[in-house]
């Protein structure tokens, strides 16, 4: 069915006809994470959407524009840091988003035992703050006008110390020059903190002996994610706390990552909008379409329209803004395609669900999370139990996809297959001159990677080529899959050391710090000065247990009093009427819920709380513990119109809304 409906659409309109969404739980498996490219390839599409744009796409076009890479992100050393900045980040419940950091809050009682400082600027008390030193209210998504206010002040009191060479770095007058037009007494009304507070939070930066600021989704998700990204990094720089101990540092992940690959110092640069979607022509970057892109992409007519989509791991029915509106988008779809474990809110659309398997069930190599974690390591840890006989392992069916996709029918030898694969990655790496297997027959090393196969083989070639490998038999201490199954708690290679200028790979071989993009997106914030958003604004909430909705249907994860409510201040809880643990009714321009109020004073007056990730009320899902424990979809009241424009990442902190009392 699926050869048969794919490929006759892909023959009536082209293959931009079919669309590709990635979902979150990809990064928590290896065997989706290294061979979902294959099916991007196959596919050759244009309209590839992923979770990117509802988290993370603006830390990442931001790394990719200074350093080279969307995958060197500056990594908070908070184990030897003495200041920490903390802003739209909740560590003690994320573990550290974007920055893997087990026990955060005994790191975070250690960098307090040793003198440090540690300050939350949230709109939200979160557990995080409730432990810090200090802690601010701020004004959802002002984040920008107040890092930009805290650079202006740095400069203006010579605050700045660079500790690396001048040379290495393009942009540092252009930056200097845009901060002139933030001063604390400028922005203080618009992100909600007093002049004499930006001023202190400038010099306590610039005077601790090591600092790091730690924006995450909060600074990511908001109308200037990009800024609000940026802008940590400039201060980093200026401050003297970039790729040093105690400040952000750059990770070298054993598997290997793109900053450790091929000529030191010097790459190829970054480049977005290589196309550009059909409706709203937005860009691509990293070879995707902003997620609020979506729905227009199915519903509008004429060349290029999506006709049917391949969801692997996702669920944009309850992720992405507007829900209703890309619900009805999904149906209208001729053809559906899903790899997951679970009928969900979106793959109930499906025309065909192809099952995944159990974590226990696959083996795993954690690739994403150690790029990002504080110390160096690997760890492997092998399957639990054996998979069921009429199951396929997710890398089989993605490979049988592709097959489809590349014409050959469904009598497909995935084994010869995923031999082509890796005798193709074996062929690059030995091109590449300072590998460690350089100039080495490809069938050579393929025999000496037997007997294993899939996940397992391509995790071995990428230890053993990596920064730590053996190099098959060049360096016999050196790291293999072998070496890492007999340490099964992983191994540790220590802390990150300093990596600046061997790790950039922009082409002038420097800190590209004002890439035109950004200093562009300077002026949109400073029309927005004295924009106001009204009475109330929506921010989410994350919660230890329920970072996304895929953990909504293990009891565990859902036991307790119910966690998805609005929390509201008392203040804005009694302008508007609204009682404590009763519903009200939030509205905003494309939605409305009702929803229990939790009145609190740990939210900042004038903005409202919801957790993401819920709303299990549809009929005809199978998810059975997430429908005893529903909730309500905060997406509902997200507006697919409101992005941040250099990444587009939708917004989902400062959304206006309106509150009221409920009859019902």
């Amino acid at each position: 069915l699926i050869d048969k409906r794919l490929n006759q659409i892909i023959s009536e309109s082209g293959r931009n006809a079919v669309s590709l969404y990635l979902g979150n739980p990809i990064v928590h498996n290896t065997s989706l994470s290294l061979y979902s490219p294959v099916l991007r390839s196959a596919l050759r599409t244009q309209n590839v959407f992923t979770a990117s744009s509802i988290d993370q796409i603006p830390k990442q076009l931001v790394s990719g524009l200074l350093f080279g890479n969307g995958m060197s992100i500056p990594i908070p050393d908070i184990d030897r840091c003495s200041h920490l900045l903390i802003l739209g980040a909740n560590p003690l419940v994320s573990n550290g988003s974007m920055m893997t950091a087990p026990n955060f809050g005994e790191r975070l009682k250690r960098l307090q035992a040793r003198g440090g400082k540690v300050i939350v600027i949230d709109p939200y008390k979160t557990k995080t703050a409730k432990i810090a030193d200090e802690h601010q209210f701020i004004q959802p998504g002002s984040d920008a006008f107040l890092l930009f206010a805290m650079l202006h002040v740095l400069i203006e009191e010579n605050l700045t110390e660079l500790n690396i060479s001048e040379d290495l770095i393009e942009g540092l007058e252009e930056v200097k020059q845009a901060a002139k037009l933030f001063s604390p007494e400028i922005v203080a009304d618009r992100c909600g903190i007093s002049p004499e507070n930006i001023r202190k939070l400038a010099r306590d930066f610039a005077h601790a002996d090591s600092a790091v600021i730690y924006g995450r989704i909060g600074t990511c998700t908001q109308e200037f994610g990009t800024l609000a990204s940026w802008l940590p990094e400039v201060i980093h720089i200026l401050t003297g706390n970039m790729d040093c101990e105690g400040g952000v540092m750059f990770t070298t992940p054993a598997h290997g990552s793109p900053n450790s690959k091929g000529a030191p110092g010097k790459g190829r640069g970054f480049k977005v909008g290589r196309y550009r979607s059909r409706v709203r022509n937005f860009p691509e970057i990293m070879g995707e379409f902003p997620v609020v892109c979506l729905s227009e992409e199915i519903e509008t007519e004429g060349e290029g329209q999506i006709r049917a989509m391949i969801t692997v791991a996702g669920n944009p029915v309850i992720s992405n803004p507007n829900s209703q509106r890309i619900e009805a988008a999904i149906k209208s779809l001729d053809f559906m395609v899903s790899l997951d474990i679970y009928l969900n809110e979106t793959t109930r659309h499906a025309d065909v669900i192809l099952p995944g398997l159990s974590p226990l069930e696959n083996s795993h190599y954690d690739l994403i999370f150690s790029q990002l974690a504080i110390e160096n390591h690997a760890r492997y840890s092998p399957a639990l139990f054996e998979k069921p006989d009429d199951l396929n392992y997710e890398w089989e069916t993605i490979l049988t996809l592709a097959g489809i996709l590349y014409g050959m029918g469904t009598d497909i030898n995935t084994s010869k297959m995923d031999d082509d694969i890796m005798l193709k990655l074996i062929q690059r790496e030995a091109k590449n001159e300072d590998s460690l297997i350089h100039g080495r027959k490809a069938a050579e090393i393929l025999e000496e990677l037997k007997p294993s196969s899939g996940p397992d083989r391509m995790i071995d070639l990428m230890l053993r080529t990596g920064p730590h490998g053996e190099g098959f038999g060049k360096n016999e201490e050196g790291l293999n899959l072998e070496k890492l199954k007999q340490n099964p708690h992983g191994i540790n290679f220590g802390p990150m050391k300093p990596r600046l200028p061997e790790m950039l790979r922009t082409r002038s071989g420097k800190i590209e710090l004002a890439p035109k993009l950004i200093l562009e997106d300077i002026e949109r914030l400073k029309k927005s000065m004295n924009n106001s958003s009204g009475d109330l604004v929506l921010i989410g909430k994350r919660d230890l247990r329920s970072n996304n909705s895929w953990m909504h249907n293990i009891p565990r994860l859902v036991s307790g009093k119910p966690r998805c409510v609005m929390q509201i201040h008392p203040d804005d809880a009694k302008k508007h009427d609204v009682q404590d643990g009763e519903v009200a009714t939030l509205t905003s321009r494309v939605g409305s819920i009702k929803i229990t109020a939790l009145v609190t004073e740990d939210i900042a007056p004038g903005v409202v709380s919801i957790p993401h990730g819920w709303g299990h009320d549809q009929s005809d899902i199978q998810m059975s513990v997430a429908k005893e424990h529903a909730g309500i979809n905060s997406n509902i009241l997200a507006d697919d119109q409101l992005i941040d424009l250099p990444s587009g990442n939708a917004v989902l902190s400062g959304i206006p809304v309106t509150v009221q009392a409920s009859e019902n």
